[in-house]
């Protein structure tokens, strides 16, 4: 696969595009901040006001957290200018490697955490809350130019191409329905670090972990998107934020018949519905003032539109309430 300078491009200006609109989202929240602040106003979902913090916040893990996290980070930067947030994406697997090596004060996973992880995390002393963060339809997409598939693609299908007894044999479309073109499938999905595989492999294959090999993997989901977009008769999957970002140039596809959306994802009828969690240090969280604010906001009033303004599905105002009682059990000990 080759990726062209106006591909790269391409994705940059979206980056861009994106950072600018929370830029001005950011501005308008730090001038309502203010006003508020002259009135003596506040509320119960978290208040924009500068408590003074300083010092570092670092996250790592899930590249499809990542665009929640990022987005919440530019946002508080106006909230706590002093603070610096570094978010980083080395897969939610990955994410947790660092996490249980203490070098991150927080983890995004788009899986819960495994039995060893959290196993490794207690041989090192380190304990930890969840916070379930948002919704994601995982969104199984192909290139726009693709015409063969406007009805989707179903489970059996898609296990099918993706079990291992289909590497090196189903490379052809043609193999998985016979009314499909005699055409190659390229596939490009998450690498084995990804929480995204471990959540399809399990709910497609049936087996979290068992996949066909023989496909161009990777943890950066913008690589995965250059590759599906490039031509017709590709297959892939990622969080739904990426197929967002990208819609002018992928197609979505329907996954037994249901297309993901806010209500298909919401309700569950969505097959590829999945919680999204970030996992906090709670010595961070106890010694840390710029850890505690940072999870404060993003769990606040100001914070939760963005889980849908990067393509995700908010949790309900009950789930999220309880996440914030759970933080300040957290932080008072």
């Amino acid at each position: 696969m080759s990726i062209n300078t106006s591909e790269q491009l391409s994705l940059i200006q979206k980056g861009s595009y994106r950072m600018k609109r929370f830029w001005f989202l950011g501005l308008m929240s730090a001038t309502v901040a203010l006003l508020s602040l002259a009135c003596g106003g506040g509320d119960d979902g978290g208040s924009t006001a500068s408590s003074g913090a300083s010092g570092d916040v670092v996250i790592d893990g899930s590249s499809t957290v990542l665009p929640i996290s990022e987005a919440v980070a530019e946002e508080f930067q106006f909230v706590e200018p002093d603070v610096n947030v570094s978010v980083g994406v080395s897969g939610t697997g990955g994410g947790f490697q660092k996490f249980c090596s203490d070098e991150t004060d927080i983890s995004d996973a788009s899986r819960p955490i495994k039995d060893s992880e959290r196993a490794a995390c207690a041989a090192a002393g380190i304990e930890f809350i969840e916070l379930r963060v948002g919704l994601d339809g995982l969104a199984v997409v192909t290139s726009a130019e693709t015409d063969f598939l406007p009805d989707g693609i179903t489970i059996e299908q898609l296990r099918t191409i993706f079990e291992p007894a289909a590497e090196d044999t189903i490379t052809h479309w043609n193999q998985v329905d016979a009314s499909w073109p005699d055409e190659e499938i390229e596939i490009f999905a998450p690498d084995t670090d990804s929480g995204t595989f471990d959540f399809f492999t399990d709910e497609v294959v049936g087996e979290e972990g068992i996949s066909r090999a023989d496909y161009t993997a990777s943890t950066d989901d913008n690589v995965l998107v250059l590759g599906i977009a490039d031509s017709a008769g590709t297959l892939g999957y990622f969080g739904y934020a990426y197929y967002s970002e990208n819609s002018d140039r992928l197609q979505v596809l329907a996954v037994d018949g249901v297309t993901p959306t806010e209500e298909t994802v919401s309700d569950g009828s969505y097959p590829l519905a999945r919680p999204l969690f970030i996992y906090v240090k709670l010595s961070s969280l106890q010694e840390k003032p710029q850890v505690q604010e940072f999870v404060r906001f993003y769990l606040s009033d100001e914070a939760a539109p963005l889980v849908s303004e990067v393509g995700y599905t908010a949790i309900s105002q009950a789930e999220l309430d309880a996440s914030r009682a759970a933080l300040e059990a957290a932080i008072g000990g």
